[in-house]
């Protein structure tokens, strides 16, 4: 079951699966070592977290919330088991509820695989995007091979616009886990953002510059608009008519657009520039 993430208006919308990595979580902890610390606390809180793990793993949240929350009422300093109750709450849509569940599992066992993680999902869905930054990094330097962690600090810096930050979380991310594609979304889409972030910072420092005549050109040429990238990347010669890769540019959208004479010469204008380009060389060879 796929459960999809709040959308935020500063955010384009997602899925994750929440319920599968809580199953994660819960699968990593021995039954006899839950059992065994649920025991200290009450006899009858081994039985209802039992109980509370198998409805979760069937998908029974109801049952299972009930179950988790009998046994930290009866074990109020069972770690675990306030975490498997934040997990259901989060599933269940009541995100306030996962806060004050997963904030007293973290109280109680600060270092317990997947309450961060949990946690920082929790407030990132009700846009507490501070708070949810301080969880999941606690939760990255706790467990710094946790892809999804990356993944979710990633998209929490996103939604704040942090896109630097975003880019590095997700990096990292991607490296733990390269074929996930949720990682692979997010990260094209922070790159993205940060791409547009900085071209638009040329515009505001200088719009006349040959860079941004440059960024238009490729823009029009990406598009198929050669004409128009012509005319963008002519301006950018004129302003610096002896960059490298300007004038083979050029030359490329004339040769595109069955300007042959044109291009001829614009090639011969780059090596006269760059001898050694050897796809200039090549491009004018075929021409």
């Amino acid at each position: 079951m796929l459960l999809h993430a709040r959308r935020s208006p500063q955010q384009a919308p997602f899925a994750i699966a929440p319920l599968l990595l809580a199953l994660a979580v819960v699968g990593t902890y021995p039954c006899t070592t839950l059992a065994a610390a649920a025991q200290q606390a009450h006899p009858q809180s081994t039985a209802l977290f039992e109980q509370g793990t198998a409805a979760l793993r069937s998908g029974d949240l109801n049952t299972a919330g009930d179950d988790f929350q009998q046994a930290t009422k009866l074990a109020p300093t069972f770690a675990e088991g306030f975490l498997n109750l934040g997990l259901v709450r989060e599933e269940q849509g009541q995100h306030q509820a996962a806060i004050t569940a997963l904030e007293r599992a973290v109280m109680l066992k600060p270092t317990l695989r997947g309450a961060n993680l949990f946690l920082g999902i929790a407030e990132y869905r009700l846009d507490h995007f501070d708070k949810a930054a301080a969880a999941l990094k606690r939760e990255t330097k706790l467990n710094p091979a946790d892809a999804h962690a990356w993944m979710w600090l990633g998209v929490d810096d996103l939604a704040a616009k942090h896109l630097e930050d975003a880019v590095d979380a997700l990096d990292r991310a991607a490296k733990l886990s390269p074929d996930d594609l949720d990682i692979l979304y997010h990260r094209g889409h922070a790159l993205l953002l940060l791409s547009r972030q900085s071209y638009q910072h040329m515009f505001d420092v200088d719009p006349n510059s040959w860079r941004v005549h440059q960024v238009l050109a490729q823009g029009f040429a990406e598009s198929d608009r050669d004409l128009d990238a012509v005319a963008e990347y002519r301006q950018a010669v004129a302003a610096a008519p002896a960059e490298p890769g300007l004038h083979a540019s050029l030359a490329t959208e004339l040769w595109k657009s069955g300007q042959m004479t044109e291009a001829t010469a614009e090639y011969r204008k780059e090596l006269a520039i760059d001898p050694n380009d050897t796809l200039a060389r090549y491009q004018l060879g075929c021409l």
